[in-house]
């Protein structure tokens, strides 16, 4: 399933270094504007303490994670709409993502340059925005004038994609994202997918703050939440510097200890990557066994025979039926045996919808 976040940001907030954080790549991370040109692609494993239980009950030969694809995507300045920068390059990118970690600088640094002078992590949001509301007004407006003669000869979907075209441009005309605007029905949620929109990508805002501020955030960081307050988007706060040290440290206990004198449980990665996962409206279930426990990823809403289409398309071409025992039973019962004797095991048909931990056995025809 090639869903992926894109990493986006004015110049020099952090973005690199938090992708190395995250990635088994190494994007180049520096002191100064462009860093990153080209976009970095990373593909990471998903931390799910959930799939470690069942290993350690099942002791598997091996045990395979879900992952999730996360871009690094050129900075963006004023004027990227109209090409400044490398503004063409980044719209190009960012309209490959499915959804958007939009990193903003929460941290005073007199060494670490920034773009625009100061630290104001709600003009820098305002600044993305803009660039990406200017660019979607131009798409909108192009399809309007392609819509609108359709829709006029009587064209029932033309006349539903005008009328949502309208909404979006007046939404635009106003200074506000595309995902503001309130959509009806299933129907009118195909059309804006078909639309890609950039501000219609779902977003969560990503603080980068020093190490001091990284377990209550500061006074950045809540400037940015009132701004937020009504886009109904996710904040997550993380030192990225702090981060990219934790990542160098092999040893667990000792790793576990930096944390703890943070005040944290867990690093922000592991935080920002499950985060990620849930932004793109994936979760998962467990297939498990002697030679193999993995995780699957699959889309929220997908029935039975589209998950069982992830592992083998010969498993959703003759399903027949999905045998599911949920995570909690197997982990209070230890096997499956136990679960199927307790009742615990249900028989589910092609209208199932899974449900995130599930663990299932597919069984196929074919």
């Amino acid at each position: 399933m090639s869903l992926k976040c894109g990493i986006v940001g004015l110049p020099n907030v952090g973005k690199s270094t938090l992708f190395n954080c995250i990635s088994s790549g190494k994007a180049q991370a520096a002191n100064f504007p462009f860093c990153t040109i080209e976009p970095n692609l990373g593909i990471t494993n998903v931390p799910d303490r959930r799939l470690d239980a069942l290993s350690e009950i099942c002791k598997p030969d091996r045990t395979i994670p879900a992952t999730v694809e996360i871009v690094d995507i050129a900075g963006l300045v004023k004027g990227a709409s109209k090409g400044e920068g490398l503004g063409n390059q980044f719209l190009a990118n960012i309209r490959e993502c499915d959804a958007i970690l939009h990193v903003l600088r929460c941290f005073q640094d007199d060494n670490v340059v920034h773009v625009d002078g100061s630290v104001d992590p709600v003009r820098d949001k305002e600044v993305v925005d803009l660039e990406l509301q200017i660019k979607d007004l131009e798409t909108v407006e192009l399809r309007i004038s392609k819509t609108e003669k359709v829709a006029k000869l009587g064209d029932k979907e033309a006349k539903k994609t005008f009328e949502l075209l309208k909404r979006y441009k007046a939404a635009l005309e106003q200074g506000q994202n595309c995902r503001s605007v309130a959509l009806l029905n299933e129907e009118e949620e195909h059309i804006a997918k078909g639309l890609f929109l950039l501000t219609n990508k779902p977003v969560m805002y990503v603080c980068n703050v020093d190490e001091a501020s990284a377990s209550k955030g500061n006074a950045y960081v809540e400037a940015l939440r009132k701004a937020v307050a009504e886009e109904n988007a996710e904040i997550l706060v993380i030192a990225a510097k702090t981060e990219s040290e934790i990542a160098e440290i092999e040893d667990f206990e000792e790793r576990k200890m930096f944390l703890e004198d943070l005040g944290l449980q867990e690093s922000g990665v592991v935080r920002l990557i499950q985060k990620a996962y849930r932004l793109l409206g994936l979760h998962t279930f467990f297939t498990i066994g002697s030679d193999e426990c993995r995780a699957w990823t699959i889309r929220v809403g997908d029935k039975a025979p589209k998950a069982a289409g992830t592992i083998h398309t010969d498993f959703e071409r003759g399903f027949i039926r999905a045998e599911v025992i949920k995570y909690e039973d197997f982990v209070a019962l230890k096997s499956e045996s136990a679960c199927r004797a307790a009742g615990k095991l249900s028989t589910e048909g092609k209208d199932y919808t899974v449900q995130d931990g599930d663990i299932i056995h597919f069984l196929f025809n074919v």
